[in-house]
């Protein structure tokens, strides 16, 4: 196993970690409700502050980053962890933001989609025409939890439209190399989807008959999924098409190849709160992880490259 590399301490549940062309981490820390850049000796940096939630984040076309805003959490300390349980009074729904991180100005750009309102915004991706792909893991409250969808925008705010719906607990999302499929993986499920993308914010459905290939939610086709109690997060994409899934519990990051002939964990020690995964350094060898119970954001040298996303800064 590779050696891992502390870069940093002291987040409040980093999220959304982007790698930038400086060498620094620009990441989401959900608890402090901020965009935080972390520089390569460790120093860290409020860059904006967007209140809510800030969970995925994403370099759009303009140079400025996109937040999933999933409106809040309350918190809990257990076993010297940092935790999100339950709904904060404040919360009213969720919401997609645009920062400058050279101003810190913060707008918001949509809070629902055909008069439904967005839940608990997750995670976001940029297709090469400029448009995003989100997904709404929504809230889980007491007795009941709320019903979420796969979503594709504009940055204009000219275009929101469900593409995928219903799916439980959509987590992580990303796309193929030269966007050719989509991706989504299910936290509770423990399972990673796949869709062939047709056009922008356009998907091919699979019509389930029985046999070995049985469509899934919006019609997906099922990747792979993993055994036992494991939670899938959020996930990034290898140069060769391999999906990265930062896994809950058995803390690591699982690898599906994109036909789900092979999955390999790697893992990561030190904390069973393992959020997320991006790529950079020159050649995009290195895995730059969040490990939010501890509030830590760690590195190490991957295998592989990882896939150039289409917007970078």
């Amino acid at each position: 196993m590779a050696e891992i590399r502390e870069i940093t301490s002291g987040l409040e549940f980093p999220e959304g970690p982007i790698a930038m062309d400086d060498g620094s981490v620009i990441l989401t820390e959900i608890k402090r409700g901020t965009l935080t850049r972390v520089k390569p000796d460790g120093t860290k940096e409020v860059v904006a502050e967007t209140g809510g939630g800030p969970n995925g984040a994403a370099i759009g076309p303009d140079g400025k980053i996109y937040v999933c805003n999933n409106g809040g959490f309350e918190w809990i300390e257990a076993g010297g962890l940092t935790v999100p349980h339950g709904i904060p009074e404040s919360y009213t729904n969720g919401y997609i933001q645009r920062a400058d991180i050279d101003t810190g100005a913060v707008e918001t750009i949509y809070t629902e989609c055909d008069g439904n309102k967005l839940c608990g915004p997750n995670d976001i991706v940029f297709d090469a025409q400029g448009g995003m792909w989100f997904s709404d893991f929504g809230k889980i409250r007491d007795r009941d939890r709320d019903v979420c969808g796969l979503y594709y925008a504009k940055t204009d705010g000219s275009l929101i439209k469900e593409v995928v719906y219903p799916i439980q607990g959509p987590n992580g999302i990303g796309l193929a190399p030269g966007d050719a499929t989509l991706y989504a993986a299910q936290t509770f499920e423990a399972r990673v989807w796949g869709w062939n993308v047709t056009g922008p914010g356009e998907l091919e459905r699979v019509e389930g008959a029985g046999g070995p290939l049985l469509a899934g939610p919006g019609g997906g086709v099922l990747v792979a999924g993993l055994p036992g109690y494991q939670l899938l997060d959020s996930l990034a994409v290898e140069a060769n098409g391999n999906v990265c899934v930062a896994t809950i519990l058995n803390g690591g990051i699982t690898v599906f190849a994109p036909d789900g002939s092979s999955v390999e964990h790697v893992p990561v020690p030190g904390d069973p709160v393992v959020t997320n995964i991006c790529f950079g350094g020159p050649d995009l060898k290195t895995a730059y992880i969040t490990l939010s119970g501890t509030g830590k954001l760690v590195a190490m040298d991957w295998p592989r490259p990882g896939l150039k996303l289409n917007f970078t800064r």
